[in-house]
């Protein structure tokens, strides 16, 4: 009696460490229970209040447990649960940190610009419940439960893209999304299964542990590389990129930020997690090269996703195009990972760059739809002189520009420095390089947004009506964000690296 009640008492302890994804599930839940059972229409202050209460909840759980070891070596190690179909750790935590911040901020800005929208609990649910999803990827540890997890993120999303059905690029966007994800979810389902058939498990632990089989290596040869396309595709890297575009310029602006950076940030922490776990480098065979698949990845998505945004001529094309270069960047944890090198430094730094990007990303795109809430325009030029009448809103946006460059002193710049010098430590210099120069290319349209904001006459006269204050909130909040994490960058990439480091 005495060993079953201790053991019930550690599944209890051990479920604990999934408290932020469900959190985030129940809020979506208890927004639709207040949709469906509230005696008139909920307000959408209400709605946004509860959605964005929700996020930040999981957000300060998520954070405390990081801050007190939760998962990580020094308090006992990663917390499996479900026969290792998932583990709690170290660095699904600082993942989760990023999914709910963004969370939070979209749920606030939404509140401005869902105002004249129907079905508004709706958008809110399905954003929580995608926010669930990338919560559980982070977690996944079983090619079973990266898959379910994808399609629970995904799932929504998809609905949250062709949100505004009376807009036909909206609608459009969705569509293609849509089909798109379907054919990558296959090619995905199908690389587990060759991988299955090689290896006879699906836990990723077990994986490594049976793929030394060079009898069967073609046919893992095979399995990684698709298994490598369908998480090409949820972070939008080249190749698979296409949907990118697309999908963020017909979304709503906050949906476009949530898209490209907690979507983008639980597609790495899925491919951090599986290649680095299941498919060790001192235990693949030869002629399983995915570190250098990766290498060619990186180097072509930073490449064409900055010369593409280059030549962009509305805004909000502009950083779709700009995120793809951005995964270029995060790529570079894969990329520059050696057999006994120093993997955790790498690997943790590009944590760290996502999580800056979390929040310079996001305050782009929000501000973005600030500017949609006045109907300024899409292209540089719309944006000309716009500092003149909303000089707090510009600040922020040339926050986020200069950040998004890499220029000092703000957030980006050190997230950049350090990647990039994690790179040049494991003797991958020339992505270092590859990553500069892309990086000097990227100041060019950047600096296009601040030209037109600042310098630029206006084309014609115009005048704001109203100040949203959930969106300037929420803009602000991504603008403070981004400049605090340049004082606050050192415990960042301390806490990324070390979790980093207890994958290998």
């Amino acid at each position: 009696m005495y060993e079953a009640l201790l053991l019930q008492s550690e599944t209890v302890a051990a479920w604990t460490a999934l408290l932020p994804a469900i959190l985030l599930a129940l809020t979506g839940l208890v927004l639709l229970g207040i949709d469906t059972l509230w005696p008139e229409e909920p307000s959408n202050a209400m709605l946004a209040g509860v959605a964005a209460a929700g996020s930040l909840l999981s957000f300060a759980v998520t954070g405390w447990f990081l801050v007190a070891g939760t998962g990580q070596a020094r308090t006992g190690g990663a917390i499996p649960l479900y026969g290792d179909a998932l583990v709690v750790d170290g660095m699904s935590l600082f993942f989760t940190l990023i999914f709910t911040v963004v969370t939070a901020m979209v749920a606030v800005a939404a509140y401005d610009y869902l105002e004249e929208q129907s079905h508004r609990a709706e958008f809110y649910s399905l954003t929580l419940f995608a926010a669930t999803g990338m919560a559980v990827m982070a977690t996944a540890n079983s090619l079973a439960t990266v898959f379910i997890s994808l399609e629970l993120a995904s799932l929504p999303s998809y609905a949250l893209v062709a949100f505004l059905k009376t807009d036909r690029g909206s609608v459009e966007a969705g569509l293609k999304y849509f089909l798109i994800g379907a054919v990558s979810s296959a090619v995905l389902a199908f690389g587990i299964s060759l991988v299955y058939a090689v290896t006879g498990s699906l836990v990723l632990g077990d994986v490594a542990g049976a793929i030394g089989n060079p009898e069967m290596a073609g046919v893992l040869g095979l399995g990684v590389l698709m298994i490598l396309g369908g998480f090409a595709f949820k972070t939008a890297s080249v190749p698979f990129h296409f949907w990118a575009p697309e999908a963020y310029e017909g979304a709503p602006a906050p949906i476009s930020a949530f898209l490209s950076s907690a979507s983008k940030a639980a597609g790495f922490a899925v491919a951090f997690r599986v290649f680095v776990e299941a498919f060790p480098l001192g235990a693949v065979p030869a002629g399983v090269d995915w570190v250098l698949a990766f290498q060619v990845l990186a180097v072509v998505t930073m490449t064409l996703g900055n010369f593409a945004a280059a030549t962009q001529e509305k805004v909000k094309r502009m950083l779709a195009y700009s995120s793809i270069g951005h995964a270029g960047y995060a790529l570079i944890g894969l990329a520059a990972l050696t057999a006994g090198g120093p993997n955790g430094d790498v690997l943790g730094a590009s944590m760290a760059h996502l999580l800056v990007y979390g929040f310079m990303n996001t305050g782009a795109f929000l501000f973005i739809a600030l500017v949609e809430h006045w109907g300024v325009g899409r292209t540089f030029e719309d944006y000309n002189g716009l500092a003149s009448t909303a000089p707090i809103a510009a600040v922020a946006m040339t926050v986020f520009m200069f950040s998004l460059a890499g220029l000092p002193p703000f957030g980006g710049f050190l997230s950049k420095y350090v990647l990039f010098y994690s790179a040049i430590e494991a003797g991958f210099w020339w992505l270092a390089a590859v990553g500069a120069v892309n990086s000097a290319l990227s100041l060019f349209y950047y600096s296009r947004v601040v030209k037109a904001m600042w310098i630029e006459t206006p084309a014609a006269d115009f005048e704001i009506e109203s100040r949203p204050v959930g969106l300037y909130a929420a803009v602000l909040f991504a603008g403070v964000g981004t400049l605090l994490l340049l004082p606050g960058f050192g415990p960042v990439i301390e806490t990324a690296q070390t979790v980093a480091a207890t994958l290998f």
